[in-house]
């Protein structure tokens, strides 16, 4: 049976998308629900899987193709079948293939390695055997990061012209939007991680026993982020035209690096969250951006923003919001320094804070304002198990 194999439905705020790489050839047989093809939106990288057992028949998109929804790229066959299924030989035979059986097991199959298209260009002209390298991507993905590292270790002086990916387009207008389109300040504050920290401490074996996930510092963030934005609703809210959207929900997004690029994937009311399940589903989504597993509904609205330079080292940084919401929180390293507590120069470990704010709907005291209550509820943790 003859199959069309096309580019699902896309949601409304994504016009098109790019056909990246076929993984399977004309007549390659292929299982069901096996990736046919990466496809790369605004937002996300999707895969459009096999329907069936079977193969492609014919091919109509090249990669590089620019889709829409709904648009056939292939056709598929379900009449196509696994030619190189093994055959037993016959009966007279069957003894010797019984005393073969355990050298083909433990013998492997060679495995052949995917390189992306670029990958595979600089690896050509630069003389990189492919076989001698480990992808960094999505299922052992060679990427074109990992053949520059490559050639960058040999001393070569290489320069390459690459168009940007979508997703990297997208950041980038996003970014100058938010440049454009708001009237950003920042306010900056510090905060003593001993409490959080010590907490931590305390109770991180016995969590991880419990829940099946290391307890780490975003959940205590994005619970005390949650407990200022009830007392400063304008600093979760967005304009909306000549209107002020007040949000009576916190969907908080979660700043994930993934291998194509920045993206921010959603905490749905946060707010109705245990510190386990935040801790769970930001595991989860880093997992998933890795993989380019995320979905583009996880990745679509928020009211509020929070991300963590510090993992990369970052001491002090000024977040750029995340249009259409009007704040964005910044965390960074924590280091020991010496500050002084009850007239007394004590070594903590401080983190600096950054909150970034559009200037048109917030105003300097709610801004200052729910940042310090963010910085209390930390340096005193158990006020977030308390509400107070």
């Amino acid at each position: 049976m003859k199959i069309e194999i096309k580019v699902p439905q896309l949601p409304e705020s994504v016009s098109e998308a790019t056909l990246l790489s076929w993984h399977k050839k004309e007549g390659e047989f292929v299982k069901r629900e096996e990736s046919l093809i990466d496809l790369e939106t605004d937002k996300v990288v999707l895969e459009i899987p096999a329907p069936e057992n079977g193969g492609i028949v014919e091919i109509l998109l090249k990669e590089g193709s620019v889709v829409k929804s709904g648009q056939i790229i292939a056709y598929f066959d379900t009449e196509i079948v696994n030619k190189a299924t093994p055959q037993l030989s016959p009966v007279s035979d069957t003894t010797t293939q019984v005393n073969q059986l355990p050298e083909a097991v433990s013998s492997p199959a060679p495995t052949d390695k995917i390189a992306m298209p670029a990958a595979t260009k600089i690896a050509s002209e630069n003389n990189i055997n492919l076989d001698n390298l480990a992808g960094s991507g999505r299922s052992g993905r060679i990427l074109k990061e990992d053949v520059l590292k490559a050639v960058a270790s040999g001393g070569s002086r290489v320069e390459e012209r690459v168009a940007m990916t979508r997703i990297r387009k997208r950041v980038a207008q996003r970014l100058l939007e938010s440049q454009h389109s708001n009237a950003i300040l920042t306010t900056f504050n510090e905060v003593n991680m001993k409490p959080v920290m010590d907490l931590r401490a305390k109770y991180k074996d016995v969590f991880e026993k419990k829940h099946g996930i290391k307890l780490g510092f975003m959940s205590f963030f994005v619970k005390a982020t949650i407990q200022a934005l009830k007392q400063y609703p304008v600093v979760n809210a967005s304009i909306d035209g000549d209107d002020i959207v007040y949000h009576g929900y916190f969907d908080i997004g979660i700043a994930v690096g993934s291998p194509r690029g920045l993206v921010v994937p959603i905490l749905r009311n946060a707010e109705h969250m245990t510190i386990a399940q935040i801790e769970q589903t930001i595991a989860d989504f880093g997992k998933r951006a890795k993989d380019g597993k995320l979905e583009l509904e996880e990745l679509t609205g928020g009211t509020f923003s929070i991300t963590n330079g510090g993992i990369f080292g970052s001491m002090m940084s000024t977040p750029i919001i995340n249009p259409p919401q009007a704040a964005i929180l910044g965390m960074h390293g924590i280091k020991d320094r010496p500050v002084v507590e009850n007239g007394q120069i004590v070594i903590r470990p401080m983190m600096y804070l950054a909150l970034s704010y559009d200037h048109r709907l917030i105003d300097g005291k709610e801004a200052v304002s729910s940042l310090v209550m963010i910085k209390d509820a930390l340096e005193d943790p158990q006020r977030l198990i308390l509400d107070v």
